[in-house]
C-alpha cells in the first residue's frame, strides 16, 4: 500500500489510512450516532485487502515490462556508442593527415617567401640606390627638380633623402666632388634649420604629435642636440615668475616629466639636460646672490638664508629623485657655506640670546631704578618711611616675550642644526646649542629672577608686605615646563643615540637641583606670611572679644580677627597652588599649615576666657579648621581638630573636666598642655575647678 498507492504524495501513515477506511465504512464506529458493526468492518477490510493485492500484481507486471524495455534500449544505445567511437577514430585519422598536409604547404610557402625576399631586398635596394643616384645627379647638375625638394609639405621625406645623401657624400673624394658635397651639406643644413624651426613652432602651438614627428626625423641629424636645447629653452619661458625659484623649478620638472616621454625617444636624457640647465643657470646664480648679499653685512640674515636655501634645496632634490637624476651643483655650493659657517652660526645665536636678555633686563632695571630713585628723593625731602629700596615693586624680572623668543630661536637652531650639520657633528652641535640655552634661559634669566626674588622677600615683621616671590616661582615653573618640553621634543631626537645624551641629562639635572635650592631658600616667604597674620591678629583681636562685659549680649559668631586671618590664609593657599606643582605644593602647604597652627595656638594662650568668650573662641577655631581643610593636608587638619578639642576645656563644666581630658582626641596630650588651657578660664582660681582638674 505504501509503495503503490501513495507514490509521489505525502508520506504514508498506516494508522491514518485505517482510520479513514473505518470512517467511510458504515458501522465502523467512527461516525457519531452509528452502532459499531465488527463483522461489516472486517468484511470491508478483507475486500480492501484483496483489491490491494490485485493492484499490486498489476503494477508488478507493469514494472517488469518497463525493466525489459529499459534493458533492450540500453543494448541499442551501447551499440550506437560503439559505432560513434569508430566514426570518431576515422575522423581523427583524417584530421592528422590534413594537419600534416597543412604543415607541408606552410613549409613550402615560407621557403617561397624567403626566396622572394632574397630577390626583393636587392631589388628594393637597387630601386632606392637608383632614386638616390637620381637625386645625386640633380645636385651634380645644380638644379633640384624633384617634388620632394620643392614641396614644403614633404620635408620629412626630403630630410630622409638628404640625410642619406650626406652620409654618401662623406665617402666621396673631396677633389672630384667638392662642389656637390658642398651643395649637399648646404641642403642638409637648410633642412635641419627648417626642421628645428618647425619643432619650435609646433612647441609654441602646443602640438605634441607634430613635435614628436619632427623630433623623430631630427634624431639622425647632427642638430638633434640643438632641437633639445630649443625645447629646454622654451620650456623655461614664463616658468620663473614668482619669488620662490625652487618651487618654480620643481613645478617645471613635474610638468616636463609628463610631456617629454610623448615627444622624444630618449626622455631621460632630455629631462636630465633640463634639470642640469635649471641648476646651473637658474638656481646656482640665485643661491650665490642670496648668500653673498648678507654674508658680510648681516650675519643673522645670512645664516637664515643659508638654512632656508639648504632646506629648499633638499625639497627640490627629493622632488627630482623620482626621475633618478641628481644634480650636485647647488649642493656643492651650499655644502661649502654650510661647513665653513657652523661656528659663525653658533656665535650669532650666542649674540642673539645676549641681545634678547640685555634689552629685557635694561627695560626692567631702568623702570625699577626710576621708582627707587623717586622714593629715595621723597624720603630725603620729607623723611617719610617709604619702605626699603630693595622692593622690586611687583617686577618678577621674567619676560614671557624673551622666553618665547629664546625658545623659538632655539627650536629653529635645533632644526637648522639637524639640516646643516654633518651626521658626525650633529650631537656635538646640538649639545652646544643646548648649553647656550641653559646659560641664557636658566642661569641668566630664571636663576637671576629667583635671586632677585629672594632678595626682595620682606622681613617677617613687615606690615602689608607683598609676596612677589611666589609670582616669580609661578612664572619660573611655567618657563621650565616649556624648557623641558623643548628638551624632549627637539633635542632628544638629535642626541638619543650618542654619548652626548648622558651629558645633556646631567646638565638638566644640575639645573633642576640648583633651582630647587633657590626655592627652598624661599621658605622665608612663609615667615612673611606668618608675620602678616600676626599683624592682623595684633591689630584686630581685642581682650574683650573673649571676656565680654555683657555675657548675655554677644551677637557675633566669630571675631573680626578670625575673619581677616582666614581670608588672608585662603588667598595665600590659592597663590601657592597656582605657583607650584607636584609634591612641592603639598610640602609648602604642610609647612605653612603647621606654622599657622602654631601661631593660632600661641595666640589663644594670650587671653583669658569667660564662658561666653570660650564659646566664641571655639567658633573661631572651628572657622580656622574650615580654613585648614583648604590645605588638603591630613596633618594640618588633625592639628586643628586637636586644637578645637582643647578649646572645649574653656567652657566645659568643672565636674566634666576629667571626662573631657580622657576623651579620644585629648587622651594622648601632655597634661601640662591640658593644664595650660584650663588655666585660661576666668574661673580657674575657684577651689572647685582647681580641685576637679587636679
Amino acid at each position: 500500500v505504501r509503495r503503490f498507492l501513495f507514490c509521489g504524495q505525502e508520506p504514508f501513515v498506516a494508522d491514518e489510512y485505517i482510520e479513514r477506511l473505518a470512517w467511510r465504512t458504515p458501522g465502523g464506529g467512527s461516525r457519531g450516532g452509528e452502532a459499531f458493526d465488527p463483522k461489516r468492518l472486517l468484511e470491508e477490510f478483507v475486500n480492501h485487502i484483496q483489491e490491494l493485492q490485485v493492484m499490486d500484481e498489476r503494477i508488478q507486471r507493469k514494472v517488469e515490462k518497463l525493466e525489459q524495455q529499459c534493458q533492450k534500449e540500453a543494448k541499442e544505445f551501447a551499440k550506437k556508442v560503439q559505432e560513434l567511437q569508430k566514426s570518431n577514430q576515422v575522423a581523427f585519422q583524417h584530421f592528422q593527415e590534413l594537419d600534416e598536409h597543412i604543415s607541408y604547404v606552410a613549409t613550402k610557402v615560407c621557403h617561397l617567401g624567403d626566396q622572394l625576399e632574397g630577390v626583393n631586398t636587392p631589388r628594393q635596394r637597387a630601386v632606392e640606390a637608383q632614386k638616390l643616384m637620381k637625386y645625386f645627379n640633380e645636385f651634380l647638375d645644380g638644379e633640384l627638380k624633384s617634388d620632394v625638394f620643392t614641396n614644403s609639405e614633404k620635408i620629412k621625406e626630403a630630410a630622409d633623402i638628404i640625410q642619406k645623401l650626406h652620409l654618401i657624400a662623406q665617402e666621396l673624394p673631396f677633389d672630384r666632388f667638392s662642389e656637390v658635397k658642398s651643395k649637399i651639406a648646404s641642403k642638409y643644413h637648410d633642412l635641419e634649420c627648417q626642421l628645428i624651426q618647425e619643432f619650435t613652432s609646433a612647441q609654441r602651438r602646443g602640438e605634441i604629435s607634430r613635435m614628436r614627428e619632427v623630433a623623430a626625423v631630427l634624431l639622425h641629424f647632427k642638430g638633434y642636440s640643438h632641437c633639445v636645447d630649443v625645447y629646454i629653452k622654451q620650456c623655461q619661458e614664463g616658468a620663473f615668475l614668482r619669488n620662490d625659484v625652487f618651487e618654480d623649478a620643481a613645478i617645471l620638472c613635474q610638468r616636463v616629466n609628463k610631456q617629454v616621454g610623448e615627444i622624444f625617444s630618449n626622455p631621460e636624457t632630455v629631462l636630465a639636460k633640463l634639470i642640469q640647465n635649471i641648476f646651473e643657470v637658474k638656481l646656482q646664480g640665485y643661491v650665490k646672490d642670496q648668500l653673498e648679499e648678507h654674508r658680510k653685512s648681516d650675519a643673522e640674515q645670512y645664516l637664515k638664508n643659508l638654512y632656508d636655501l639648504y632646506t629648499r634645496y633638499l625639497y627640490i632634490n627629493d622632488e627630482i629623485i623620482m626621475y633618478q637624476i641628481s644634480q650636485g651643483y647647488v649642493k656643492d655650493q651650499l655644502e661649502e657655506h654650510r661647513k665653513s659657517d657652523a661656528e659663525q652660526y653658533l656665535k650669532n645665536l650666542y649674540d642673539l640670546y645676549t641681545r634678547y636678555l640685555y634689552i629685557n633686563d635694561k627695560i626692567i632695571v631702568v623702570g625699577v631704578l626710576f621708582i627707587q630713585d623717586l622714593k629715595e628723593r621723597l624720603r630725603q625731602r620729607t623723611n617719610l618711611p617709604l619702605g626699603p629700596s630693595i622692593d622690586t615693586h611687583g617686577e618678577t624680572f621674567l619676560s614671557q616675550e624673551v622666553v618665547v623668543n629664546l625658545l623659538q630661536e632655539t627650536k629653529q637652531a635645533f632644526e637648522r642644526c639637524h639640516r646643516l650639520s654633518d651626521p658626525s657633528d650633529l650631537p656635538k652641535n646640538a649639545f652646544r646649542i643646548f648649553s647656550m640655552l641653559v646659560e641664557f634661559l636658566c642661569t641668566e634669566h630664571i636663576d637671576y629672577a629667583l635671586e632677585t626674588g629672594l632678595a626682595g622677600i620682606p622681613s617677617s615683621d613687615s606690615k602689608n608686605a607683598n609676596l612677589y616671590f611666589l609670582d616669580v616661582v609661578h612664572q619660573a615653573n611655567t618657563i621650565f615646563h616649556l624648557f623641558d618640553k623643548q628638551f624632549n621634543d627637539h633635542l632628544m631626537p638629535l642626541i638619543s643615540s650618542s654619548p652626548k645624551l648622558s651629558e645633556c641629562l646631567q646638565k638638566k639635572k644640575d639645573i633642576i637641583e640648583q633651582m630647587e635650592v633657590k626655592l627652598d631658600m624661599g621658605i622665608d616667604t612663609l615667615n612673611c606670611m606668618i608675620g602678616q597674620m600676626k599683624h592682623i591678629l595684633a591689630a584686630e583681636q581685642k581682650k574683650t572679644d573673649f571676656k565680654p562685659e555683657d555675657e548675655n549680649n554677644v551677637l557675633i559668631q566669630y571675631t573680626n580677627a578670625c575673619v581677616k586671618v582666614c581670608g588672608y590664609v585662603r588667598k595665600q593657599v590659592e597663590k601657592i597652588r597656582n605657583s607650584m606643582d607636584g609634591k612641592n605644593v603639598d610640602t609648602v602647604l604642610m609647612e605653612l599649615g603647621v606654622r599657622f597652627h602654631r601661631l593660632i595656638y600661641e595666640h589663644l594662650q594670650q587671653y583669658s576666657y569667660s564662658c561666653m568668650g570660650g564659646m566664641l573662641a571655639i567658633c573661631d577655631v572651628a572657622e580656622y579648621r574650615k580654613c585648614a581643610k583648604d590645605f588638603k593636608i591630613a596633618l594640618v587638619l588633625q592639628l586643628f581638630d586637636t586644637l578645637h578639642a582643647l578649646c572645649n576645656l574653656l567652657v566645659v563644666a568643672p565636674d566634666n573636666l576629667k571626662q573631657v581630658c580622657s576623651g579620644e582626641q585629648l587622651a594622648n596630650l601632655d597634661k601640662n598642655i591640658l593644664h595650660s588651657f584650663v588655666q585660661l578660664r576666668v574661673d580657674y582660681r575657684s577651689a572647685r575647678l582647681a580641685r576637679h582638674f587636679s
